[in-house]
């Protein structure tokens, strides 16, 4: 009994490393941020230069996983559940298939809410879920998540993750 004990301490723990060792973290210069990637599934296609562009993460291909990473400037005290509902009338609402999910609060380094909603892009039903995240009075970050809904539904735990880890640079 003894033995079986040690190797299941030793199991959890090599298991506790591998899991450690397999994340990933990504710091952005130009706009100040760092975050966990959990696993080594997730890689950067396209840095963000702090002007123009966009940080952008790919799971495996787009159609698993397709992160974009946007830095909103907002008017003073603005709440992230205002940009959503915005985001959510100006720009998803316009997508073929578009079906509103629901929208809920989400802590984790930064608070915030998160939309959920599915579209169909060349006739696959697809899933988006954008995390808003407060980082001051005047600024809003969102991590825009997309893929088949099936795919990002069973990444959620990852998703959720990485928006959690998400923190600004001190």
């Amino acid at each position: 009994m003894k033995h079986l004990m040690a190797f299941l301490v030793i199991t959890l723990i090599t298991g506790s490393f591998c899991l450690a060792v397999s994340q990933q973290v990504y710091t952005s210069s130009a706009d100040g941020y760092t975050l966990e990637l959990p696993s080594t599934e997730w890689r950067t296609i396209s840095e963000g230069d702090g002007e123009r562009g966009h940080t952008e993460f790919v799971y495996g291909d787009r159609l698993q996983g397709f992160l974009q990473i946007r830095k909103e400037a907002v008017e003073a005290d603005t709440k992230p559940s205002a940009l959503a509902r915005r985001d959510l009338d100006q720009k998803f609402r316009f997508l073929p298939g578009f079906v509103e999910g629901k929208q809920e609060s989400f802590s984790g380094k930064l608070e915030g809410v998160t939309v959920s909603y599915e579209f169909v892009r060349t006739g696959k039903p697809m899933m988006g879920r954008v995390y808003y995240l407060q980082a001051d009075n005047r600024t809003i970050f969102a991590l825009r998540f997309t893929g088949l809904r099936d795919k990002l539904a069973r990444i959620r735990n990852q998703t959720d993750l990485i928006a959690r880890s998400f923190k600004l640079k001190q």
